[in-house]
């Protein structure tokens, strides 16, 4: 399972199917990444996983994102000023499964 920006999303599921490995998108919500993510969810034999993570990490991109600074009650605190943070475009999860079935 991964978590690709929507920035990143659509050029991924491309190579996933270029790369002969059926994949699902899910809407989703969350806190990984801010500007708006989707869950891919991808079955391939372990053997291929290597291979996925590649084409995954390949396809997606890092940004720079400002960030709003922490609320803050004392007047001039550089707590309320914006900082940038690095995003990342995706995030993996690989999960062994024992079972499934096509139907």
């Amino acid at each position: 399972m991964t978590i690709i920006s929507n920035t990143d999303v659509e050029k991924v599921m491309t190579r996933i199917v270029e790369g002969g490995y059926s994949a699902t998108k899910i809407s989703t919500t969350g806190q990984f990444l801010k500007d708006g993510h989707t869950a891919v969810l991808i079955v391939c034999d372990e053997d291929r996983v290597d291979n996925l993570i590649k084409i995954i990490k390949n396809n997606v991109s890092k940004r720079i994102v400002r960030t709003p600074g922490v609320k803050s009650t004392v007047d001039g605190s550089l707590l309320n000023q914006a900082v940038d943070v690095e995003e990342y475009g995706g995030i993996a999860f690989i999960i062994n499964v024992e079972d499934f079935q096509k139907f």
